[in-house]
């Protein structure tokens, strides 16, 4: 499966469809497959922010020695793993 997304007229996601996950052994059930489009180096960590759809972008604070040891780079192709204990609602 790959990533597929719809918006709605205000650029909310009114449909997602996330990334079979048969290859990976992980918990996690929210696994969005995207690009690398910026890695912002710190003195310890890396701000890496991937683009998993046109103009939808997820950004993720990991350590620099995570972001060699997977090879990261502009361009990569890269899965943002997403695992929460709770999800907030909101309301405009």
């Amino acid at each position: 499966m790959e990533l597929s997304l719809e918006l709605d007229n205000r650029h909310c996601v009114r449909h997602l469809l996330l990334v079979d996950t048969a290859e990976m052994k992980i918990s996690a059930r929210n696994v969005l497959k995207g690009r690398v489009i910026r890695i912002v180096d710190g003195a310890i960590n890396s701000e890496v922010t991937l683009e998993v759809a046109p103009g939808i972008e997820i950004v993720s604070i990991i350590t620099k020695a995570s972001v060699e040891s997977l090879r990261l780079a502009v361009g990569s192709d890269a899965f943002a793993v997403i695992k929460a204990s709770s999800v907030m609602v909101a309301v405009e």
